[in-house]
């Protein structure tokens, strides 16, 4: 009777973790896609266009500061989480998050000074997504049995992955107001989040408090700040080039933080208390995990950004849409892609706590391989029901394969890594989607780089263009085309003064206004492009399954030699609990 008494208040507390943490996911992936819909409102209330010259880096970094600063924190505040506890820590990354979202929604200035503010204030976001990223999963497992862990897991992304499904309506819809209300609709989640936590979530796990590896933490945190901004600069163009990977700021950044990333390896193999616990890579299922993920996440991190480019510089004005309305129609027109993850993800989760993450999950990244294969094999003007089923078709390969990887990862450590492992975990995911980012985003580029303009000159002069018009605007750059097709506008219409315009004969004018004849001439060189980052994309998952088929087999925790095995376990059945 003593048993059923203590054991009573942890079955309920499972469900009270997963609730808590659910809203930090939601929070989370809500406040990414509302940005994604929200671009072209935000840079207008700031007085900005973001595509003149010298301004494209803010555009840049109003996207990417939040992922920047998350992957920078992860793993040094899963190390603290893991010395002073999860939930402190889980907590504090609701508050950080709230009240970067408040500085957001409140950016004092105008032009390119309030960018800046609104970049910085980005940045306090990601400080409290990295707070919440690096113990939500730990959390979970805590409260979780080993045979409940999968479905946990599922559910829990299933939630976030709703997230961006409201973040997508609610920034279409908020951004119409006013620009302000896409970052304060954070606000009141993070008041409930907040106070909820801080009421009901506790510390169960095991807490091993260790003194802070200080130059590990910082030899990391700049390696990886480095390397990540110069990826992030690699995406502007430099010198006459279309991107900037010969900017040398560009390739000193790389060095240095290849160099100190691997100056870090170093220092953790040989203090006494490392940062990383670099002994957790000798258990197969976190290391095969965790490239697989990496790899997972490398394939398709920068894929949504790229179909919605698709959709808003392609498809949608060839059907009709307006340049002002394709931002919001192309968030909703990804949604398949969000269900069959959301019909995927518990399902996988569930099957994975019963047989094992292994084959579920290696199946998971070959599903995801034949989503990629066809959508290669899509043209420029495509069927959108077939394009939608093969957006389940890729969204059920990332349902299938998302938590039972995570699963499996957070099986295999100790608890008292526990933490730094989800620090670790969400580390490589988030590294490889700003890497994917520019990876893909290099591979589009380049492939326009060698086709778009003979297909823009050809194009404008069947339509009457003078010649030397026709040259100039055959020299639009690839990457102002994309960033103009993801802000919603025109790029013949913003390159065109409106004093050559009214020059030109009425239907030239009105082509070069009309989205329907610029798509006409991009669809081609675009559609091109992105058959090679689906190639690439294939080639990653199939690589990601591999890796992930050297996991176990078996669901068996492997603890190797020089990591303490803290995992609880459970009482027997004879033994009286003492109160």
């Amino acid at each position: 009777m003593q048993v059923r008494q203590a054991q009573r208040p942890v079955v309920a507390y499972k469900w009270i973790a997963l609730s808590n943490t659910s809203l930090g996911s939601l929070m989370a992936f809500m406040n990414q896609t509302v940005i994604l819909i929200s671009l072209p409102a935000i840079f207008h209330g700031l007085g900005v266009d973001p595509t003149a010259p010298g301004e494209t880096s803010l555009l840049l970094w109003v996207l990417m500061s939040y992922n920047v600063a998350t992957t920078v924190f992860l793993v040094t505040f899963g190390r603290l989480s893991d010395n002073f506890g999860k939930v402190r820590f889980y907590n504090l990354g609701f508050v950080v998050f709230t009240l970067g979202s408040l500085m957001c929604a409140l950016t004092p200035g105008t032009g390119s000074s309030g960018a800046a503010e609104l970049i910085a204030f980005r940045f306090v976001q990601g400080i409290g997504g990295a707070l919440l990223m690096s113990n939500s999963v730990a959390i979970l497992t805590d409260a979780f049995p080993r045979n409940q862990r999968g479905l946990a897991m599922g559910v829990n992304q299933v939630v976030g992955i709703s997230g961006s499904v409201l973040g997508l309506v609610a920034g279409g819809l908020l951004a119409t107001v006013n620009w302000r209300l896409v970052f304060l609709i954070n606000v009141p989640v993070g008041v409930v989040g907040t106070i909820w936590s801080y009421l009901k979530l506790r510390d169960i796990g095991e807490r091993i408090p260790q003194p802070l590896d200080w130059l590990g933490n910082i030899t990391f945190a700049v390696g990886l700040l480095a390397l990540l901004s110069a990826l992030t600069y690699a995406l502007l163009p430099y010198g006459g080039q279309a991107m900037g990977w010969t900017n040398p700021w560009v390739e000193a950044g790389i060095a240095a933080g290849v160099l100190l990333l691997g100056l870090f390896v170093w220092i953790e193999s040989k203090v006494p208390y490392p940062m990383i616990q670099l002994s957790l890579f000798r258990i197969r299922d976190f290391w095969a995990g965790n490239l697989a993920g990496f790899l997972g996440s490398l394939g398709r991190g920068g894929l949504q950004f790229l179909l919605v480019i698709w959709l808003q510089a392609v498809w949608l004005p060839l059907h009709g849409v307006s340049f002002a309305q394709t931002p919001f129609q192309a968030g909703i027109d990804t949604l398949p892609m969000l269900a069959g993850f959301v019909i995927a993800g518990p399902i996988g989760g569930a099957v994975s706590d019963r047989i094992g993450a292994r084959w579920i999950a290696t199946g998971g990244m070959v599903v995801s391989a034949v989503g990629f294969a066809l959508l290669a094999t899509l043209p420029a003007d495509f069927s959108f029901p077939i394009f939608a089923v093969y957006l389940v078709v890729l969204g059920v390969g990332m349902g299938m394969f998302a938590a039972p990887n995570t699963a499996s990862i957070m099986n295999s450590v100790p608890a008292g890594a526990r933490a730094v492992a989800s620090g670790m975990r969400a580390t490589f995911m988030n590294a490889a989607t700003v890497m994917s980012m520019a990876v893909f985003f290099t591979m589009v580029i380049g492939g326009l780089s060698g086709t778009l303009p003979d297909s823009l000159r050809s194009g404008l002069l069947a339509a009457g263009a003078p010649p030397a018009l026709a040259e100039q605007l055959s020299h639009l750059p690839p990457a102002a085309a994309l960033f103009s097709a993801l802000l919603g506008y025109n790029p013949f219409q913003a390159a065109v003064p409106p004093s050559v315009m009214a020059g030109l004969d009425p239907k030239l004018a009105a082509n070069l206004i009309s989205p329907h004849f610029f798509s006409q001439l991009f669809a081609g060189p675009m559609t091109s492009s992105l058959r090679i980052v689906f190639a690439a994309g294939v080639v990653m998952s199939l690589v990601a399954a591999l890796a992930s088929a050297l996991r176990q087999s078996a669901r068996v925790e492997v603890v190797p030699s020089g990591v303490v095995d803290s995992t609880p376990r459970p009482l027997p059945k004879a033994r009286p609990v003492e109160r």
